[in-house]
């Protein structure tokens, strides 16, 4: 049983708030994030004062639509968005992209944005990496974008026939209610991408290994949690919380002393084949951030395994929230089984299997539901270490974050035609297609393109040279997961008419919805559940 839920962190974070708010009278400096004080030099009277604290602390539970409204207000100009903690600076254009992508990492950091997010000081075992990106070497972007992505091919059928058999153990645990069966969707395939995932990133030992898998699996919930509270706290009280949640929270040391045992016995075996020994070949993110690993300075057990443990968080939480959000659409736009299980039935299946790449009606599909409910409405995060100025003077202080509004974006009538229809075959090139699909079911107007795809329009990879590197692998496996269910059953929402998510800054995380389904063995259908999960 988790420890504490979402519920929960957000019952703290209401009483942080109250607290804050206090202290705020009487001392700004007590803040975790000093950029009020930059957004007050000016002479400003107390209602007005507050007026902005209460529009900053709006944004945690409307973060979405203070950004869209923002958006739609700019005009394509640079626009800000107050957070307790912070001050957000979005930047939608091509140019104003393009100077946030060209800025060097000792001015706006990806790496620094993301130490604030996850605070791995309290939720990493005192991982308290450098805020600029490179410090120690950045081998993960070879381990992810080209060691696990040349492997995909040898690790996907393996991949396929353990969540094939893990789904279906799963959803045979559930109990029948009003004489029928039916799964939570989120909570299920979390465990499906954590079981899943742990067989690429740690290999069978560990994958098999009960107290560790439960470890990998609160760790994401945990991190969450802790980095938020942490985040929220005024300075005097953040460190102590801090500390107390990651010695009562310790999912993150049992990962850690899991994956240092293993760890050291790969340097071990490094040693011996340095030596000419012959040793045994893996094939798992452990292996390959070892061989990526700095050369002049190598790291340590230690090191490596906090590099292996910030890369787990993400390989995670946007997986598993994509997937579930597009069970959701399949759920709800079941014109689109038919032509989708004959893709996943036919050859296209075993050369992508083969390659990693391919089946673009699923590719497509998981495109348009990414875009209409995305994980994130912010990407493109860089904080400043220093002052930074776009070419139109919009300033971007010491801390601010310079950001896109990926949500906005995507929703853009002039990228998108009919923004907010939900077209699953929108990215399909339709030459290749036309005449194998019904006429309802295609789309005119949007660019044909990919799921990995990078560029002005589409930044739920990220942007630029900071692109996710590990988007091939993530791709791969949201398809393996998706054609599972779509080859062996028929799925139908409990309660079609029940909330999909709710937010939480500008993150949509999935209500606990239930799923019905249909096979030939077996008929099912459940009420739906719509609590937090």
């Amino acid at each position: 049983m988790m420890f504490l839920t979402y519920f929960t962190s957000i019952i703290l974070a209401i009483v942080a708030l109250a607290v804050t708010k206090l202290l705020s009278f009487k001392d700004h400096g007590l803040f975790s994030q000093s950029n009020e004080e930059k957004l007050t030099k000016e002479t400003i009277t107390p209602l007005e004062f507050l007026k902005r604290r209460l529009r900053a602390w709006m944004y945690l539970i409307s973060g979405p639509q203070i950004i869209q409204a923002a958006y739609e207000k700019s005009n394509g100009n640079p626009f800000e968005v107050l957070a307790p903690d912070n001050r957000y600076v979005f930047v939608s254009s091509p140019h104003h992209i393009s100077e946030l992508n060209n800025a060097p990492d000792t001015t706006l950091s990806l790496q620094a944005a993301s130490k604030q997010m996850l605070q791995p000081k309290y939720t990493m075992t005192g991982f308290n990496w450098f805020d600029r990106r490179g410090t120690e070497g950045v081998g993960f972007i070879k381990a992810l974008r080209t060691l696990l992505t040349n492997d995909m091919p040898s690790i996907l059928p393996g991949l396929g026939s353990a969540i094939s058999e893990n789904f279906a153990k799963m959803h045979a645990k559930e109990s029948i209610v009003h004489g029928a069966k039916g799964s939570p969707i989120y909570p299920m395939v979390v465990q499906l991408t954590v079981s899943t995932n742990s067989l690429a990133f740690f290999g069978k030992e560990l994958a098999s290994n009960t107290k560790f898998m439960k470890s990998a699996l609160d760790f994401i919930e945990h991190t969450l949690m802790t980095a938020e509270l942490v985040r929220l706290l005024p300075r005097v009280l953040s460190r102590p919380i801090g500390q107390l949640l990651a010695s009562r929270l310790s999912s993150h040391q049992v990962i850690y002393e899991h994956l240092v045992v293993i760890t050291e016995q790969r340097l071990l075996e490094q040693s011996q084949a340095n030596a000419g020994k012959s040793i045994p070949k893996h094939h798992d993110c452990i292996q390959y951030i070892l061989e990526t690993a700095p050369k002049k300075q190598p790291w340590s057990a230690r090191r490596i395994v906090h590099e292996l443990m910030a890369i787990w968080f993400g390989s995670v939480h946007a997986l598993s929230t994509t997937v579930t959000f597009t069970i959701h659409d399949l759920c709800l736009h079941p014109e689109y089984i038919a032509p989708l299980r004959s893709e996943v039935e036919g050859p296209a299946y075993n050369l992508f299997e083969q390659t990693a790449r391919g089946l673009p009606l699923l590719d497509s599909f998981i495109k348009e539901s990414a875009r209409l409910t995305p994980v994130e409405s912010m990407s493109t995060r860089r904080c400043a270490l220093t002052p930074f100025t776009l070419s139109d003077g919009t300033h971007v202080g010491v801390g601010d974050w310079a950001c896109t509004p990926v949500r906005a974006i995507m929703t853009n009538p002039q990228d998108y035609p009919n923004p907010l229809e939900f077209q699953g075959f929108r990215f399909v090139d339709l030459a290749s297609f036309k005449e194998d699909l019904s006429v309802t079911l295609l789309s005119e107007g949007t660019r044909p393109s990919n799921l990995t795809d990078c560029n002005n329009s589409w930044h739920v990879w990220g942007t630029g040279r900071m692109t996710c590197p590990g988007r091939f692998y993530a791709a791969a496996v949201m398809k393996v997961m998706l054609a599972n269910i779509i080859k062996n059953y028929d799925c139908k929402l409990a309660d079609e008419k029940a909330e999909r998510w709710f937010t939480w800054r500008s993150n949509a995380k999935s209500q606990h919805l239930d799923f019905g389904i249909v096979n030939d063995t077996l008929k099912s259908l459940v009420q739906g559940a719509s609590d937090i999960f």
